[in-house]
């Protein structure tokens, strides 16, 4: 039998579709893409923005066209968030929601058999409190670099965030399982380990440890590898915290660290728990230790009541922070947040027009930082091949094109970059891997 999966959202989600492929690989399907005749669709939905909502329809009312009499399953934060809707969709034949990830095999094979089933499969907010074991994911179809998640759950509750309520409370894989996948997926020949979570930084709070114990457990491990942190959130890692991380060397001198906005006004009304100032004391010490350390951060624009002046603070924000990338967004009510139930809404063309001026000058101050890396030599993990040019990313997150032979992809090569090309750099292999 065939099966084919679709996943929307972050890469929580698509750890959890690897592990879900696994298991119905491991039972004798085959997998096959989205747009494939299959006997079975996969759809893990998102639900962060009211667009992902959309799309996730979009996409199960696509799949199932491919094979009417298909099972189609939906799974994920939109399937936890708002079930009755997605019940209306025809082509839905089961939903599970979150933290039953680990069923989807199992209903599936029940329903393929006739047996009549209860739909939703669905745990209430309070019952979102223990880590859900799916497994150890080893056979990721990407060979370079392989995502390994670590923690499940928020409890910052940011005013425009529906994610807390679709994911739960706060709970961290055990150690021992993390090292165990780690060990594999090492062994299997994978170069980066990335540690991801739906906020990875509060792995281990539960049980009075923190974010270092993973990186630390995976760093030490031995092997031509490295590993890489996933976003986290300033709200958690505080000066103490990066400074503990900074005497790894196996990690990547990158974090994707979320400001949302550059005005402490709006960041109040967001409840970040933070300030701009105590942001860039963060990028102060991760710059001191490394003058070329790649910030890559989210803001967003239009957050209700954000004024000229706050905007300004935002694109302040990006001049002094010198962020590699900024992922820019204009702000999207939720309903069920606070920040639905607030006024002074910005005018949609006033979001366009901001969104605009924020791209437009992270691109350039992006353009900068690149530019700050050239004539570095670094490890660059090749992971595509195309017309003779290999690209990959150096470990503090540049893509770099390089000139050079298809089996050196998945390998690790210190390559010199010369000049900027196209979203990152040109370079030439100084030594290979």
């Amino acid at each position: 039998m065939k099966v084919a999966f679709h996943t929307l959202g972050c890469k929580v989600n698509q750890y959890e579709t690897e592990a879900i492929r696994e298991e119905f690989e491991k039972n004798g399907f085959e997998t096959v893409k989205e747009d494939e005749y299959a006997d079975v669709y996969v759809v893990n939905t998102c639900t962060v923005t009211n667009q992902a909502d959309r799309k996730s329809r979009q996409y199960i009312r696509r799949m199932k066209k491919v094979n009417p009499s298909s099972v189609m399953i939906a799974t994920g934060c939109y399937v936890q968030m708002d079930s009755e809707e997605l019940l209306k969709l025809d082509e839905i034949d089961l939903l599970i929601g979150n933290n039953l990830k680990s069923l989807i095999y199992e209903k599936t094979m029940e329903l393929l058999s006739g047996r009549y089933m209860d739909n939703p499969y669905i745990l209430p907010y309070e019952k979102l409190s223990t880590y859900e074991d799916m497994g150890m994911v080893t056979s990721i179809e990407a060979r370079t670099r392989a995502y390994i998640k670590i923690q499940e759950g928020c409890n910052r509750f940011c005013s425009y965030c529906i994610i807390p309520y679709a994911r739960g409370q706060v709970r961290s894989r055990n150690i021992e399982e993390i090292e165990l996948e780690a060990k594999l997926l090492i062994d299997k020949g994978f170069k980066e380990i990335v540690l991801t979570g739906i906020n990875t930084a509060l792995y281990g709070v539960e049980f009075g440890e923190t974010i270092e114990l993973a990186v630390k457990t995976v760093c030490e491990l031995p092997g031509d590898f490295r590993v890489r942190l996933s976003s986290l959130e300033p709200t958690v890692v505080d000066i103490k915290g990066v400074n503990n991380l900074l005497k790894y060397d196996k990690l990547c001198h990158h974090l994707h660290l979320s400001l949302q906005s550059g005005s402490n006004d709006v960041l109040k009304k967001m409840n970040r728990k933070y300030t701009r100032e105590e942001y860039l004391a963060i990028v102060k010490i991760l710059r001191e230790f490394d003058p070329c350390y790649n910030i890559t951060t989210d803001i967003i624009v239009g957050f209700p009541g954000e004024t000229d002046e706050d905007f300004e603070d935002s694109l302040d924000m990006v001049r002094k922070a010198c962020f590699g990338k900024v992922h820019g967004f204009k702000f999207s009510s939720r309903h069920g947040t606070k920040a639905s139930l607030m006024k002074n809404t910005i005018d949609g063309r006033i979001k366009n027009v901001r969104i605009d001026n924020l791209l437009n000058l992270s691109e350039q101050v992006a353009s900068e930082f690149r530019e700050n890396n050239l004539g570095r030599i670094t490890g660059v993990l090749f992971e595509e091949y195309e017309e003779g040019l290999l690209a990959g990313y150096t470990e503090n997150y540049i893509k770099v094109y390089v000139k050079g032979e298809e089996k050196l992809l998945a390998s690790i090569n210190k390559v010199k970059l010369v000049d900027k090309y196209k979203d990152g750099c040109f370079g030439e292999i100084a030594e290979k891997g």
